[in-house]
């Protein structure tokens, strides 16, 4: 399987503690096409979609999606009801309209005694089809403008166990409250633990650091990858939303060319940073010996778009 290349030092950088969006890094289509990306891309089906209210405050629709490369279940958190999947909102053979809304293939809002998913009576909203069934995408009922994107790799240690090894954690949320509070948004949830490597190989690889290695060497050491991720199904997974276009939220150059493919199915046409929040207010954020170390290995080993802020005793 195709992992995430490392090219960062053949990009343009741009970094600074600002979370201005800024171009994203230029390169070649002649460096673009000897990367070790995939020529196609995964075939990604997204099996049901439902409304979760957060405690937040703003509502998502959660996307599960099933692949024909694992048999693992990968998810698109949207913010926004009228982003829509193609495969999703496909008309199938012996389709009911009660079909269509319990997988969550309707437009609008469900409610108790509702019986038409395709035409929404409140707001005198409806979808249309073609001839095959396939959802016609038009701009009164389906978004289609660049959007706020977020690719995130689950991380079981950032997001549950509160840990102060990594910002994963803090950056799930902060795009979380941005997307909320833009309205539109779109965070695709790989589950790839660990940079690809596992929930068991990664704690083996805590061990490592602590006995005096960073997070780049303590996978080389487990004979992995410095980061073994494929993001293809993500850019599968926006196609199937019909975001093409977007403003991606990361630090990582690596990942905004493993998100546009080989092909750039998909255009990023923005950077967006994603500061550390400790870095921009002291009172906020993680703050360990641990992130610290974390955070220049992401600067120094893998090129990431951060730059540090200096201490003055």
């Amino acid at each position: 399987m195709n992992h995430i290349p490392l090219v960062s030092p053949a990009v343009t950088p741009s970094a600074s503690l600002s979370d201005t969006p800024v171009p994203p890094p230029q390169v070649s289509e002649e460096i673009r096409h000897q990367l070790d990306l995939p020529d196609t891309l995964p075939v990604v089906n997204c099996l049901a979609r439902a409304r979760i209210p957060t405690t937040q405050g703003p509502e998502i629709f959660l996307h599960l999606y099933e692949n024909n490369i694992d048999n693992k279940e990968h998810l698109a958190i949207v913010f926004g009801e009228d982003v829509r999947s193609k495969t999703l909102f496909k008309q199938r053979r012996g389709d009911t309209q009660q079909d269509r809304m319990t997988r969550g293939a309707y437009i609008g809002k469900l409610f108790p005694g509702r019986t038409v998913a395709d035409r929404d009576d409140k707001n005198g909203t409806e979808l249309h089809f073609d001839a095959l069934g396939n959802l016609i995408r038009e701009s009164e009922t389906t978004y289609a403008d660049p959007v706020l994107v977020r690719i995130h790799s689950e991380c079981y240690t950032g997001e549950t166990a509160w840990s102060a090894r990594c910002d994963c954690g803090e950056q799930f949320d902060e795009a979380g409250r941005i997307m909320g509070t833009n309205g539109h948004g779109c965070m695709v949830y790989l589950r790839q633990e660990g940079r690809g490597i596992g929930l068991g190989e990664k704690l083996k690889a805590y061990n490592l650091q602590d006995l005096g290695a960073d997070t780049v060497q303590a996978n080389l050491i487990l004979r992995h990858p410095a980061d073994g991720r494929n993001f293809s199904l993500a850019t599968a997974i926006l196609l199937d939303l019909g975001l093409t276009e977007i403003q991606l939220l990361t630090n990582n150059p690596d990942k905004i060319l493993a998100v546009e493919g080989k092909n750039r199915e998909v255009k990023v046409l923005e950077r967006v940073p994603m500061v550390p929040l400790a870095w921009k207010n002291k009172e906020n954020g993680i703050k360990s010996k641990e992130i610290e170390g974390y955070l220049s290995t992401k600067i120094e080993r893998m090129g990431h778009l951060l730059e540090k802020p200096i201490k003055i005793n």
